[in-house]
């Protein structure tokens, strides 16, 4: 019987043992864990903000160029515009589609770039569009 306990109580250790080794692990992934995230730590800085007026710029501009010798628009949703942008969007293009046929395609180039960023920025002079949720 003496040989029949001690295998009773290595076969108990060993349980132990596979149940000791998963607790152990635990235990170590959840201190590296909590210590990762210590107040004693400075918080990661936040990613920069692009302003709406630079956002509205972007867009307008893209959509000035692709649309420039079309005789269509697209709509403004699609393009992903407001009907603030949009209006900006058709005044660029009719003055640099006038633009081009007098001084050429570099300067309506530049002038869809003077006037985007002109109507962008008035559009968000006073920290965002108008009070309709389309503007």
């Amino acid at each position: 019987m003496t040989t029949g306990g001690a295998m009773r109580a290595g076969a108990a250790r060993a349980g132990a043992a596979r149940l000791l080794g998963p607790a152990l692990l635990a235990g170590v992934l959840a201190t590296g864990c909590a210590g990762g995230s210590s107040a004693a730590e400075a918080p990661s800085p936040s990613p920069a903000t692009t302003p709406p007026e630079v956002l509205c710029t972007r867009i307008v501009t893209h959509w000035a160029r692709e649309v420039l010798d079309s005789d269509t628009y697209g709509d403004y949703q699609s393009m992903g515009l407001s009907n603030g942008q949009y209006e900006i969007l058709r005044g660029v293009v009719d003055a640099a589609r006038a633009e081009k046929e007098s001084r050429g395609a570099d300067a309506a180039e530049e002038l869809i770039d003077r006037q985007a960023r002109a109507g962008c920025a008035g559009l968000y002079r006073s920290g965002g569009p108008g009070k309709g949720p389309w503007r």
